[in-house]
This record gives C-alpha cells, structure tokens and sequence, in this order.
C-alpha cells in the first residue's frame, strides 16, 4: 500500500521535472537561434558598413578624377582660345597682305592706289614708332660694347638652373633655382651667405603650387614669372613673400618649340632690362627666328611683339639690355659661347655694324643668362657654376 501512494507522488514529481527540464532546452535553443541571427546581423552590418566605405572612397577617387579631367578642359580650352586668337591675327595679316596684292595692276588709277596705300603703310609705321617710344623708355641709350670679365661665385646643382637677383628691388637677397623642373625656390639674405658651404641650411624654402618648365624664369618687384610645368605657354605670376599665385597669362605662338635649339628644355624665356618684364620664344612660321615680346608685368598683357631675325639655331641663351635682344650662340658640343646677333626694337643699333662678343676665358656652356639691369652684369648658370659677367657698353649709334 505504502508502495502504491508512493508511485502516485513520484509520478507528478517526475513528469514535472522532466516536463521542466524539456522547457528548458527549448529556451536554450531559443536563445541560441537568437544569438545565430544577431551574429548573422552584425556581420551583415559590418559588411554593409565595408561597402559604403568602399563606396565613399571610390565617389572619392572618381570625383577627383572629374575634378582633374575639368581642369585640364579648362586648360586646353584657354590654349585653343589663344591659339584661335593668334591664327586670327595671322589671317588678317595675310587678308591685308591679299588685299595689297590684289590692288597691284597695271592701270593707272591702280597704281595712285598702290601709292596711297604705301604712304599710308609709311605713316602707320612712323606713328606705330612714335607709340613704341613713348611705351619704351628712349632715353635708355647704351648698347653692349663687350664682356669684360667673369667672376664664377659658387658650383651648387644641376646641370641647368637659374640664379638671380631682384633688380625692383633694394634688398641684397640671393635667389636660387635649381633644375629645369622644380618647384622650390631657396632665398638667401645675400651673396656672402649663398656662397658659404652649408648654404643650404640657410636658406629660406618657398615651395610653388605649380613646378616651372625649362631655366626662363625671373623675378622682379617681389614677383616670380615663370613658364608652368606642362602647359603650352601659361605664365604664372608669384608673390613669393605672401606665397601665392596673383595672375597667369597665356602667351600667344609660344611654347611649341624650344627658345633655344641647344637649350631644348626652355620654351619660354623670360626677361628683364630697363623698360620691365619681356618674353623671348620662337615660332615654326617664322622659321625658327626668334620671337619677343614685351609684356606689361602689372597687367599681365601683351603690349607690343617683333618678329626678330635672329635664329634659334645652335643659340643656348638671350637676354634683353636697353630694349635690345642678345642672343649667345655655341657649339653642340660645347665651346667659346659668343653674341652674334643683335635686335633693337627702336631701331636705334646699327646691328650689322657690331662685332660677335666672345665670353672671356671658360669653354663650356650655358642654360640661362640673364641682365640685371640694376648693376649692370649678367648672371649665368654654365654647367652647374653660378657666373657674373661685367659689361663694357658705349652709347647707341
């Protein structure tokens, strides 16, 4: 009897432990489920997180590529405008040039034409000189007689560079270009500090935004011009003591080949003399002939251009001098680097009366030479030296 009370209480007993215990598993794989799916979850996030990253950077990369191929439209659209502007200048020379050529007969009343047309052509030009004069300085009377001497300062860099003073300017500063491609200016106090042998560490870095092609450029007034890298003919302005690009321009037939057959890497060389800032290029139409240009240096506008006979050919550096053109011709191979041909503006310089000026006592060449019209000399980069020449001049004749 004992036995039988006893099953019947272990009966419920067990069957509401067992009854317990099977809950409880149900609740554990419950839980577990729960936790499957929130892993699941989170790694599906994360994934989702992952692919807007991904997708952020590549809205990155690919806006900045836009942003690159709409600067360089850009670009190419002010090349092309300029390069319209100059073939519409050339085709009204040539209409002008149609228009004479077509009112040359053999009739009477064609001929008082022709006539009137060529007074006319002799008045424009006397006018056309009396404006040059005016623009230019004519009391700037003195020519090139010869090189004296040369004084090497210092042998720093490459091959090819620039070194200059500011000839605007009162301050004795040093400035340093180095290489045909670069974008960091090194500023000394003066000379004496450029040519110490740690120069370097002294020196004040003014890096561009924008790298210089070839050795053309100079500075004046506070200003750096110079030829941007991988333009055709852009010219940058720079204030180089606020560090920023204050105005460019685009130079008209330049950039397409070198100013200088045996300086290849220069297209556009900039300079300075008496009358301000000047621009010397050649042009395929015109043979190779040098070409220069005067250039206002506030406005950044063309003010006046001459076709020179001057040629390019076996030529490694020019400058400017009293509104004169000088340019220095040598061999391929290197040797006595010589003036040879002379271009006044004004007229003013009888230039086949002028000898070929030999620069003194060094074999070698030059990839800049430059006037400072402030002390009279030419400062020069030959082969890694940083040169002065003195000048002997006599009045224009």
């Amino acid at each position: 009897m004992v036995v039988l009370q006893l099953r019947f209480l272990l009966v419920p007993f067990l069957t509401s432990i067992m009854g317990a215990a099977q809950y409880m598993m149900q609740d554990a794989a419950l839980m577990n489920y729960i936790d499957r799916r929130f892993l699941s979850l989170e790694k599906r996030l994360e994934k989702c997180n992952q692919d807007i990253l991904d997708y952020v950077e590549e809205f990155r990369d690919f806006s900045k590529m836009v942003l690159s191929r709409l600067a360089g439209l850009n670009n190419y659209k002010a090349e092309v405008k300029s390069e319209v502007e100059n073939l519409l200048t050339r085709i009204e020379r040539a209409q002008r040039d149609i228009d004479y050529f077509g009112s040359v007969t053999d009739s009477n009343t064609c001929i008082e034409v022709h006539e009137d047309l060529v007074k006319q052509q002799l008045f424009e030009e006397a006018e056309e000189k009396k404006k040059l004069k005016l623009m230019l300085n004519a009391s700037c009377d003195h020519m090139l007689a010869g090189i004296k001497s040369l004084k090497i300062v210092k042998k720093t860099g490459d091959k090819h560079g620039c070194w200059m003073k500011d000839p605007g300017k009162k301050h004795t500063k040093i400035y340093l270009l180095n290489g045909s491609v670069n974008n960091v200016i090194l500023e000394f106090a003066n000379i004496m500090i450029f040519m110490e042998s740690n120069h370097t560490l002294k020196a004040r870095r003014v890096t561009l935004p924008f790298a210089w092609e070839g050795t053309g450029h100079i500075i004046y007034q506070g200003f750096l011009f110079y030829h941007r890298y991988g333009s055709l003919n852009e010219i940058i302005k720079f204030n180089i003591q606020k560090r920023k690009i204050t105005d460019q321009m685009l130079l008209p037939g330049a950039g397409r080949i070198p100013a200088y057959q045996l300086s290849p890497s220069t297209k556009i060389d900039l300079a300075i003399d008496e009358q301000g800032l000047w621009a010397i290029h050649a042009e395929p139409e015109t043979g190779g002939n040098i070409v220069i240009t005067k250039i206002n240096h506030i406005t950044m506008a063309v003010e006046h251009t001459w076709d020179t006979s001057c040629n390019s050919k076996d030529a490694e550096a020019a400058f400017m001098a009293c509104n004169t053109l000088y340019v220095v011709y040598n061999f391929p191979s290197g040797g006595t680097s010589r003036i040879q041909c002379v271009y006044d503006v004004l007229d003013a310089v009888n230039t086949y009366e002028i000898p070929v000026l030999h620069f003194p006592k060094r074999q070698g060449s030059h990839s800049t030479i430059h006037y400072n019209p402030k002390e009279k000399q030419l400062f020069a980069w030959g082969d890694g030296s940083q040169i002065i020449y003195k000048l002997h001049t006599k009045q224009k004749v």
